[in-house]
């Protein structure tokens, strides 16, 4: 049966270098267990035994190494594979919910990027593009608003697919001029996509919803945020963008705690 797959030239040097020097210790720990015994039971190693020390593990361990570790390097592959492939959204091909909150998690808290921008962004009317032109044209849909947004980001950002007909876009350390242009360009690229849905050209649109933070945050925090300003633009007439900044957590002030009861922040004296 044909393999699924070729290991890369990267991986061929590898297999090389581990069946080397798999091979290379089983040659010296041959011909160092053949002096001994023979030098225990006999008058030492020959040249002849010598040979066969060395060509013994050779001819039999060396078939055997080489394919033991072409088999582990496959194995790496395709797990590899699967767990990329569990990662995606089947559809888009972006990171779904699980795996994009992950990755932004991670960027979040890392204080070298300074946080960054959340977008969310949702397809206007999307349920009426499945009701009346079917799923496949939902679909299509979707596929092009990826594209749409993917041609406006940056290589380093990060792209998941929420949920249905909303997905999620982190813009590492930017800032409020930067997600502010980001979020336009993605919306102006949506609303320029011709969508062929039957007999006639429709044109797409979506609302985005942003939030950005200078300090490291909770993903549960800037979503939150981000995902309030979303709905702010849908109530008000949909296509088009509304950001928030995240103001700096306070620093933690010293309390001091009454020593009696408190009704309404006032002190009530304990009666005798």
């Amino acid at each position: 049966m044909a393999r699924e797959f070729r290991l890369p030239r990267q991986a061929w040097a590898g297999i090389v270098r581990r069946t080397l020097g798999h091979m290379a210790v089983a040659v010296v720990l041959s011909v160092v267990l053949s002096y001994i015994i023979l030098e225990v039971f006999a008058q030492g190693i020959s040249e002849v035994g010598l040979m066969a020390a060395i060509i013994a593990p050779l001819a039999l361990g060396g078939p055997m190494v080489l394919y033991m570790s072409v088999r582990q390097y496959e194995l790496q592959m395709a797990y590899d594979r699967l767990e990329a492939a569990a990662a995606r959204d089947s559809l888009t091909n972006c990171f779904n919910h699980g795996a994009f909150v992950d990755a932004v998690s991670s960027a979040l808290h890392d204080e070298r990027a300074g946080a960054g921008a959340l977008l969310v962004i949702d397809a206007d009317h999307f349920k009426s593009i499945n009701d009346r032109y079917g799923h496949a044209s939902g679909d299509t849909a979707l596929k092009l608003i990826v594209a749409a947004i993917r041609s406006s980001v940056r290589s380093i950002d990060i792209i998941g697919r929420l949920g249905g007909e909303e997905f999620g876009v982190f813009l590492p350390a930017a800032d409020v001029e930067q997600a502010q242009r980001t979020a336009e360009t993605i919306r102006q690229s949506v609303q320029m996509i011709e969508f062929d849905a039957g007999a006639k050209a429709r044109m797409l649109s979506v609302s985005i919803g942003g939030a950005i933070a200078a300090e490291p945050v909770d993903f549960s925090t800037i979503f939150r945020s981000a995902d309030e300003q979303l709905y702010k633009v849908k109530e008000s007439g949909r296509n088009s963008v509304s950001l928030v900044v995240l103001l700096p957590r306070p620093k933690a002030a010293a309390t001091i705690e009454p020593t009696g009861l408190v009704y309404r922040g006032q002190e009530v004296k304990r009666s005798a």
